[in-house]
């Protein structure tokens, strides 16, 4: 088991017992602590680190599969996984065009072994005058973690593909912008190597994409929490709201309550469409940190004028339902 210097679920203050929603809990909480952009100076490479490390432990437990091979092998799981899939498949039977190889970026000598052992065997059991015959490539699948950035952005990744003869042939691959989580792109003809003039296999990337500390995706859309002072939500205020491409400016109406919901049209991210989807500010009332006394004084002032009882409504409902 991985030492606690390697534990990811130590680093996210979690057991071994957490359930996926409790792991995305704690990614965001701690995500949201140490973001660098939130700190400055030696402090600023201290959180980069953290925030780096916290990252690394939410890309492995934040996804079902890749948590349980971290759980099984520990924290070489990725050297563990390939060695046990080379070990199965070298005595693997069946047409050439059925076998799927799982391929982790950065494992390529693991795979390029792989790949010998298994063209090897297989084209020495065809023998004879079948020896000739067309093997396709085996698939090849790598997953590839995104920022919710680089899926706003769209970006590319740099793979290294083991071929038949042990050597690794470099790929860069671009990912379309838009991508969701749990999508496989697919990349024709950049799989394994076919046999005896057999078509090459294809490469899928399967899309993974991290929570983001602040903005919460859903679909083409986004949300953010925006705290505000009682008195901005109760007057109405103008006030700054950080967006995927920067901060723009959002007019907060008198007698704004919490949780209420407005929306900036546009500012979400690329949909199949060709347009963008929108980004949704749900407002949260927060008091100051501290109260001065003339603040208590207003407060109090409040207090003794005449109020519905906002609570009336709920209790009404509690008893009557």
């Amino acid at each position: 088991m991985p030492n606690a210097t390697q534990d990811f679920y130590s680093r996210l203050g979690l057991s071994k017992t957490a359930t996926q929603d409790e792991i995305k809990k704690a990614y965001r909480k701690l995500a949201r602590k140490c973001h660098p952009d939130l700190h400055s100076g030696e402090k600023k490479s201290e959180m980069e680190k953290q925030f780096k490390e916290l990252s690394e432990a939410y890309e492995v437990l934040g996804n079902e599969e890749t948590r349980k091979k971290y759980d099984k092998y520990g924290a070489q799981w990725k050297e563990a996984e390939a060695y046990e899939q080379a070990r199965q498949q070298a005595g693997a039977t069946g047409r050439g065009g059925e076998w799927h190889t799982q391929y982790s970026q950065g494992d390529a000598r693991d795979f390029s072994d792989l790949f010998e052992n298994l063209f090897g065997k297989q084209a020495r059991s065809y023998g004879g005058t079948q020896r000739g015959f067309a093997i396709p490539g085996a698939d090849l699948e790598a997953n590839v973690q995104l920022s919710l950035h680089e899926v706003f952005a769209g970006t590319s990744r740099h793979l290294e593909i083991p071929e038949k003869s042990g050597s690794v042939k470099s790929l860069e691959v671009r990912i379309p912008k838009g991508v969701r989580d749990g999508e496989r792109v697919r990349v024709k003809g950049k799989g394994g190597p076919g046999q005896n003039g057999g078509p090459s296999g294809d490469l899928f990337m399967k899309i993974h994409v991290r929570p983001h500390p602040v903005f919460l995706r859903s679909g083409a859309n986004v949300s953010i929490d925006l705290p505000v002072y009682p008195w901005e939500a109760a007057l109405g205020t103008e006030v700054q709201v950080p967006t995927l491409t920067g901060p723009v400016r959002l007019k907060i109406p008198p007698g704004s309550h919490s949780k209420q919901k407005m929306r900036v049209k546009g500012k979400g991210l690329p949909n199949r469409t060709g347009g963008y989807g929108d980004q949704f500010v749900i407002l949260t009332i927060t008091n100051p940190p501290s109260c001065s006394e003339q603040e208590r004084a207003l407060y109090e002032q409040l207090q003794k004028l005449d109020h519905p009882d906002p609570r009336a409504a709920l209790i009404r409902e509690a008893t009557h339902a």
